[in-house]
């Protein structure tokens, strides 16, 4: 079985709950358990305590190498509404390696099926978004081929959220609804992104309980993006021009 090269969905101390750790801390540990590529993805402000503009702006100047290791740099912004309004301008987005949209009970309340698909395929609009974080999330639930259809059109990855799996995880059980996705993806020959959605180091490059999700769905290697940071510096390319 290949090896895991990249982690993007991380959070530091800036997304200010569930970590005390700096980017340095995280790429210390990525280097530790043999990632390529570590992605910070921090919270965008509509999350409480949540990154600044100002924060996002200041990581085009940050070191692109750590320790050896690869950084890249994005955000995790919220999708405020329907209409798929994002918590950060796109003058900001821009100048982001990538993004990961996502919906938060904090932020946002929970739809109907109808209403949460057309939050987030709106938000796959933007042309900035390159991932849908979580949306295995059940109390969001949604038409799954409208919004892989979306995906694939619009070159958005959809996330295996490691830490919705977890036996500690709090958006229920999310597997039925993973697998769904997957095996849309499957059948769609479309890639998938295994994240850890690590609050701190605990987790960084952690994807196991996503791993045993996609053997059960039959997944083949080559589209799962985690094995190659080659090939995820190839999406991330073609969608970025």
């Amino acid at each position: 079985m290949p090896s895991i090269e990249l982690d993007l969905h991380t959070h530091t101390i800036a997304s200010g709950h569930g970590s005390a750790s700096t980017i340095t801390d995280m790429a210390k540990t990525a280097a530790l358990r043999g990632l390529r590529i570590l992605g910070i993805s921090d919270h965008g402000p509509a999350t409480f305590g949540g990154g600044k503009p100002s924060y996002f702006r200041s990581l085009s100047q940050a070191r692109r190498k750590r320790l050896g290791v690869e950084m890249l740099y994005g955000a995790e912004v919220n999708i405020l509404d329907q209409q798929g309004s994002l918590d950060l301008d796109d003058s900001v987005l821009a100048h982001l390696d990538y993004v990961i949209a996502s919906m938060h009970r904090s932020v946002k309340k929970p739809g109907t099926k109808e209403e949460n698909t057309a939050a987030y395929i709106a938000a796959m609009h933007n042309p900035f978004v390159c991932i849908l974080g979580h949306c295995d999330d059940v109390k969001y639930p949604i038409d799954p081929l409208a919004v892989v259809k979306t995906a694939i059109e619009r070159q958005v990855l959809l996330e295996i959220n490691d830490s919705s799996l977890r036996p500690d995880g709090y958006r229920g059980d999310t597997r039925f609804h993973d697998l769904m996705l997957l095996n849309l993806c499957k059948h769609y020959n479309y890639p998938v992104l295994l994240s850890s959605d690590s609050h701190g180091t605990a987790h960084v490059g952690d994807v196991s309980h996503a791993l045993e999700l996609v053997r059960r769905a039959g997944i083949p290697d080559r589209l799962i993006l985690n094995y190659s940071a080659k090939n995820l510096k190839c999406f991330l390319a073609q969608k970025n021009r």
